[in-house]
Order: structure tokens, then C-alpha cells, then sequence
């Protein structure tokens, strides 16, 4: 309760929401920045700033998300799906307010989750290897049916599209070069935020040029719509988004648990869980807040359970959580049994300082609200004009690299063909985010198969459970046509 803590925290979740919200800036990048200020700090201190930028960073990429369809991060690409379309109904408010109710319930979850099951949740990311991995990897890629749209086959090609693209550069098994064309700048493959920085908004900005007469009207005038009075569901709609948020919070944790998954991972399948319990799945990608409500629940569920394997057995579930990593090792904190006995005041203290960051960022986030949603009420003449250089900027920041601009502008030229006819632009990200996590784990497993491919993968009872699941969700689709027309059939 010092102030120097109580500082750290109000840094680090304001920080991390400005960052968050910034697209190309990550709360990775963040927390990298300010890990040399760490040094003179006091553990708690320093180390509640850190997480507390972590979870804020993933909140604050879903402003830019559902304002501008700009996904501040890649762990807010299916916020801007339903957040969007939401602003465009003139619903920006409550878009903005459930995304900010949805974000601290997750992170408040995770972490009581972090505080209370620590230990025992620890060991299930010991029993997972490369096997799983892929086979997480695979059971994100069936969220494509859910992305697909009007037609199965083209979100299926557009996901295999994203799975090609994810293979270019260097093989991280074998070292190989693969399409490079001879480009040294090829070498590190597609990077993440460009791509999405591309088809997310240089597309939107194109499509937006198209109708010049409108130009001089804003977002809501040519919707004919307005932010709205209202923020946050009443206590009568409470009771309905009960579920979706523990359910999405629990995949969250688990997703975070799995080293290398992430909030990606985590928020699509938290939004593809939505849309087949949901009793309007028709409603999701044109505006639906229960989508919104999953995503950012999930996403933000990441960050408690991506510290679980953290805080005990130093095996970081995320890139962020690595770089935390390293500030606790700054501060002399070795992650251990020793950190929840000999250390546990620090230790504890640090748990009750990030469960805090999750709740004051719902109130930061609510109290910014009012005022950040008026940027929907710039014409487009100015507001246009403004985006594609900061986004441009964001992609730059990335590297350092005019490369990954061109990669934004190549990908905005895409998305732009792809609404003209009709292709799923998510399907085709998630491919890109899945690819590389896929293909390690399959290569990887192969060689640790030594021949026995189907034996290996049947013998570990986790692949087993993962397999039943992928089979599942591949199914119900065919299930709920089938129960439809059975329905049909006996009225």
C-alpha cells in the first residue's frame, strides 16, 4: 500500500492502455522500455507495473479496435470484427464499456486463478510438448468455420492462404529459406502487425475513398447513427453475459497456460465457443456483444494464466511474460517454490497489486470512454488522411523496416480485393497467426515420434482429449444443420 506501488500501478495500467491503443506498439514493447527503470525500483513495485502493463496494453488496443477497426494488437483482431460494425450502429459507447467490463473480468479471474491454483495448474504445461501444441494449434484453425461467412470454401482457402504465407522465410525447424525470392528483408517472414494493420485498416481507408461525395461526413453521419447515452448492461442483462464471461475467462487461463499460445489463441477461441452456444449466432460479425463480450474476456484471461507456468516454473506462456521474466530475475526473484514460501510476501503482494491493475483499468477505461468515442465524429477528409500515416508509423516501429510498410500496403491492397469479393480476412489472419505454431509442433512431434506416428500421438491421453475436441467442433456445425432440419421436419 505505498506509494511508490500505488504509482507503478497507475503507470503501468494508463501506460499500458496509451500503448495498447497506439497499433504497432505492443505492451511487449512497453515493458522492454521501462525494464531499466525497474532497477531502482522495489520489487513489488517494479514488478506490478509491469503486469499491470501487460493486461492495460491488451485492453487498450480494443479502443483503436472498435473505433477504427484498427486492432491496437494481434490479440484484438476479433474485437475489431464485432466492435466495429457496432460503432457503425452507433452503439460506439456501449461497444467501448462492455469491452472494458469484459477485459477487467477476465484479468480479475485469471488472476484469482493465479493467486489460488498456481501450483497445480503448473504442472498440466509440463505434460504439454509439441504434440499438443499443434494439435492447439489445429483446433484453433477449425474457428474458421466460424469466420467463413456465406461460404465454407472461400474461408477455407482463405485460411489455407494464411497458412502458405505464415511458411515464408526462414524454417524455424531446419534453418531452410523458403520464399524469399532472394529478399534478405523476406528472411523473418510476414510480420504479425503489418499484416494486420493492412487488411484491418488500410483496407477500411480505401473502401472509405471510394465514396467521395461523402467525405466531408464523419463515420456516424453516413450510418446515420449516434454514440448513444448508454455504457455499460443493465442489471437485468447481467444475468446473460454471466456465462459467457466465466467460460471465455477459463479458456483464457488455459490457453495462457500452454507456453507460446497467447491472447491470439486464446481470444479466437473464446469467440468461436460464443458463437456456437449463442441462440443468435447470426448476429456475430455484424456486431455482436456477446462476441465482443468472449474475445476480450479471453484475451485479457490470458495474462493471469500465461504467469501460472511463470511464477513456478520459470517457462513463460507468452512473449510478454518472458520479458517479465526478466525483471524478476532483475529484482532477484527466481521463479520456484521458493517464491510462494521464503518470498511469498513479495510474491503475494505482487498477485494482489495485478489483480488491482485489472479492476482500476475497468474505471480508467470507463472514465476515458466519454471522450475517446467522439473520434467517430471526425469527417472522413480529416480522419482518413491521419489514420494511414499513424498506421504506416506503427508499422515502421515494429522493426525499423520500410519492409514491413510495404507488407501493411500489400495487405491493405488484399484486404481491399478481398471485400469486393467477398473473402474472410479474419480466416485468412488466423492461418497467419496459426501457421508458425502449427508447423513447429508438427515437425518437431514428427521427429519425436521416430516412426510411430499415430502410436505416439494415441499414447499421450492429452492428444487424445485435444483430438476428440477438433473432431467436435468440426462436427457441430453438420450437428445444428441436422437439428434444424430434423426440427423442420416433425412441425
Amino acid at each position: 500500500m505505498t506509494l511508490e506501488v500505488w504509482a507503478g500501478l497507475a503507470v503501468g495500467v494508463i501506460g499500458g492502455m496509451v500503448v495498447g491503443a497506439m497499433p504497432g506498439l505492443s505492451g511487449g514493447m512497453a515493458i522492454a522500455l521501462l525494464l531499466p527503470i525497474t532497477y531502482s525500483m522495489s520489487p513489488v513495485a517494479a514488478l506490478v507495473m509491469l503486469m499491470a502493463i501487460y493486461t492495460s496494453a491488451m485492453t487498450g488496443g480494443s479502443i483503436s479496435a472498435i473505433l477504427l477497426h484498427t486492432p491496437g494488437t494481434p490479440a484484438n483482431a476479433a474485437t475489431a470484427i464485432e466492435g466495429y460494425p457496432l460503432t457503425k450502429q452507433g452503439r460506439g459507447l456501449e461497444a467501448v464499456g462492455m469491452s472494458m467490463l469484459s477485459s477487467g473480468i477476465g484479468g480479475l479471474l485469471s488472476a484469482i486463478a493465479l493467486l489460488v491454483i498456481a501450483p497445480p495448474l503448473a504442472m498440466i504445461s509440463l505434460k504439454f510438448s509439441e504434440p499438443e501444441s499443434f494439435l492447439i494449434a489445429v483446433f484453433g484453425l477449425t474457428v474458421i468455420g466460424s469466420l467463413a461467412g456465406k461460404s465454407m470454401l472461400k474461408g477455407l482457402l482463405m485460411g489455407l492462404m494464411g497458412l502458405l504465407l505464415a511458411t515464408m522465410g526462414i524454417d524455424n525447424v531446419t534453418g531452410v529459406l523458403r520464399y524469399t525470392f532472394g529478399a534478405d528483408a523476406m528472411m523473418n517472414g510476414i510480420q504479425m502487425v503489418p499484416a494486420l494493420i493492412g487488411l484491418f485498416t488500410v483496407s477500411v481507408v480505401m473502401n472509405n475513398c471510394e465514396d467521395y461525395k461523402n467525405a466531408n461526413k464523419s463515420l456516424l453521419e453516413k450510418s446515420n447513427a449516434t454514440l448513444g447515452t448508454k455504457m455499460l448492461p443493465t442489471l437485468s442483462e447481467v444475468p446473460r453475459y454471466i456465462w459467457n464471461w466465466l467460460i471465455s475467462s477459463v479458456i483464457g487461463i488455459i490457453v495462457g497456460i500452454l507456453p507460446g499460445a497467447g491472447g491470439n489463441i486464446g481470444s479466437w477461441i473464446a469467440y468461436d465457443q460464443a458463437k456456437k452456444r449463442s441462440k443468435h449466432p447470426e448476429e456475430f460479425g455484424h456486431g455482436s456483444l456477446d462476441g465482443l463480450c468472449a474475445c476480450e474476456t479471453g484475451n485479457n484471461a490470458v495474462t493471469g494464466g500465461s504467469m501460472i507456468p511463470l511464477l513456478t516454473l520459470s517457462i513463460p506462456g507468452s512473449p510478454n511474460a518472458a520479458i517479465i521474466l526478466g525483471g524478476l530475475l532483475i529484482q532477484g526473484l527466481v521463479p520456484g517454490s521458493k517464491l510462494f514460501t521464503a518470498q511469498a510476501d513479495i510474491t503475494y503482494s505482487i498477485l494482489i497489486g495485478f489483480a488491482l491493475s485489472n479492476i482500476l483499468m475497468v474505471f480508467v477505461g470507463m472514465a476515458i470512454a466519454k471522450y475517446v468515442v467522439h473520434v467517430t465524429r471526425i469527417p472522413n477528409s480529416i480522419l482518413m488522411p491521419v489514420i494511414i500515416p499513424l498506421a504506416l508509423i506503427g508499422s515502421y516501429a515494429i522493426n525499423g523496416s520500410m519492409f514491413d510498410v510495404a507488407v501493411a500496403v500489400f495487405f491493405g491492397a488484399l484486404g481491399y480485393l478481398m471485400e469486393k469479393y467477398d473473402l474472410s480476412s479474419p480466416a485468412l489472419i488466423l492461418g497467419l497467426i496459426l501457421g508458425p505454431t502449427a508447423e513447429r509442433g508438427l515437425m518437431l512431434s514428427l521427429v519425436m515420434a521416430k516412426g510411430d506416428v499415430l502410436g505416439y500421438y494415441f499414447g499421450r491421453p492429452i492428444c487424445v482429449g485435444l483430438m476428440v475436441l477438433i473432431v467436435l467442433s468440426l462436427l457441430y456445425p453438420m450437428l445444428e444443420k441436422l437439428k434444424a432440419h430434423l426440427r423442420k421436419a416433425y412441425k
